[in-house]
């Protein structure tokens, strides 16, 4: 599967984001507002009526909660991660 080139409408802090996203070892101090941030210029973020957020990428798909502290978690990290490579994002030098 060929590999879509880092979105240009991407600003300074949505490719930081989505480099550490894609980083391994995985990071663990990802911003929950960065992250969302970066989803909402990629995609469709909807907040439901019980607190979840609706991710739409592409065709893909996922529910994710608001983290209890400022980061998100390691399984929301590889949650993001597989939506946007679904979708054909990652950054430039992956």
């Amino acid at each position: 599967m060929s590999q879509a080139p880092e979105p240009a409408h991407l600003n300074n802090h949505h490719r930081d984001t989505l480099t550490q996203i894609f980083e391994h070892p995985l990071s663990h101090n990802i911003e929950w507002t960065r992250t969302l941030s970066l989803l909402e210029a990629v995609g469709t973020v909807t907040r439901s009526h019980d607190g979840t957020y609706v991710v739409s990428v592409g065709d893909e798909t996922i529910r994710m909660d608001r983290p209890k502290h400022k980061d998100i978690d390691a399984q929301q990290v590889v949650d993001v991660r597989r939506l946007l490579d679904k979708a054909g994002y990652r950054p430039a030098d992956n």
